[in-house]
């Protein structure tokens, strides 16, 4: 199943992991019931178990992925000839509510990338505050950048995204005098040899998506904004090209997105913020 979703699907490692889990999380639901072949697994027991994870308190958007998974693992052993009848294909929940994305304003970005200072680790915060706004680059994407990945001279970034689809998406100025001075100054005053990691940790090593959102939230925390994360910047990174005059085509291709569909999304942001103004501002509204 592992070589199936991460080779021909191409989903990530995360994805296949979380698949995986289910799997096994499904097989022994099955045992309880004394269900050891695939074939004797029947829609019913599909629905029961989805049910039972519901009474045990798992949120939608949880069920809305096991039952993704149930679907990709009975579809694959029908492919393989192991069951005669696929019990998952009708398979449903009730789809995941959608919230609106949180989203910052100019302002409020601003005052999160003015907080670090001039340190070697400031000069590193300050780095990846200005990337992850600049570039809409996912946590995964970020820690793994390496010199290579970037060309400052042309302003620009290649990112591995999801099943690792390549993407080069345009640097502002800010962001790329922000990464000059890092990798001149603050790099080499943390790492003791050479490295080609950008985004490295007090002790020379790369940072982990834990130690990003921890510079994040501080960094948030310090501005006086709460509940900022780095996929709330990804999110403000793509909410603010749209009200700028961004297609939303462009902006699927810069966020690395598969399908138009995740990326409009936004475009409700936007018109969220749009009936705002305009109940703000109209006297018949």
């Amino acid at each position: 199943m592992r070589a199936h979703l991460a080779d021909e699907r191409g989903l990530s490692s995360h994805t296949v992991a979380a698949y995986e889990r289910d799997a096994r999380q499904l097989a022994t639901f099955c045992a309880g019931f004394a269900i050891e072949d695939p074939d004797e697994v029947t829609p019913l027991v599909l629905r029961r178990f989805l049910a039972e994870l519901g009474r045990r308190g798992y949120a939608r958007a949880s069920l809305a992925r096991k039952a993704a998974s149930v679907r990709a693992l009975f579809a694959l052993l029908g492919r393989r000839g192991l069951v005669d009848a696929d019990p998952a294909a009708g398979l449903a929940t009730s789809r995941a509510g959608r919230s609106l994305p949180r989203v910052l304003r100019p302002d409020e970005v601003a005052r999160i990338l003015v907080v670090p200072d001039s340190s070697p680790l400031g000069l590193r915060d300050r780095a990846l505050l200005e990337f992850l706004y600049a570039s809409g680059a996912r946590v995964s994407e970020l820690v793994g950048l390496d010199d290579d990945a970037l060309d400052l001279d042309a302003r620009s970034a290649r990112l591995f995204g999801k099943g690792d689809k390549e993407r080069v998406v345009p640097l502002g100025e800010p962001v790329r005098a922000a990464l000059a001075r890092w990798l001149r100054h603050g790099r080499p005053a943390l790492v003791d040899g050479a490295t080609t990691v950008v985004f490295c940790a007090g002790d020379g090593r790369r940072m982990d998506p834990r130690g990003v959102r921890r510079v994040v939230e501080r960094c948030a925390a310090t501005a006086g904004l709460l509940r900022v994360t780095p996929h709330t910047l990804r999110h403000t990174y793509a909410t603010h090209l749209l009200e700028g005059g961004a297609d939303l085509r462009s902006v699927q291709e810069l966020l690395g997105h598969a399908a138009l569909a995740t990326t409009q999304i936004y475009t409700h942001v936007s018109r969220e913020q749009l009936r705002s103004a305009y109940e703000h501002a109209h006297p018949r509204a």
